[in-house]
């Protein structure tokens, strides 16, 4: 099913007083669903175009992954990473 016909993969909030939060040409299709990216908690194994500012921090000013709507499976496909991710810290710090 491609994205534009499930309406659970895109939302769009043109009132919102960021919009866009990124510099786009194609406002229309810019897909808010993701606001806060997800694939943020991979660092470097994001897939997306970031860098790292000069206080150590992750930028994703420049990246559109999350704001695409043909993107929804690529982000939901890599939900199980984030959570081995989670496991993984919550095991070195004696969590269950």
């Amino acid at each position: 099913m491609e994205p534009k016909t499930r309406h659970c993969a895109f939302f769009q909030n043109a009132a919102c007083e960021y919009f866009p939060c990124h510099e786009t040409e194609d406002q229309e299709h810019f897909n808010c669903l993701f606001c806060y990216c997800p694939l943020y908690a991979l660092g470097r194994r994001c897939g997306g175009d970031f860098r790292y500012n000069e206080r150590g921090i992750k930028d994703c000013t420049r990246c559109m992954v999350p704001h695409r709507p043909e993107n929804y499976d690529r982000i939901i496909g890599r939900f199980r990473e984030i959570v081995e991710l989670v496991r993984e810290e919550d095991a070195r710090h004696g969590e269950e």
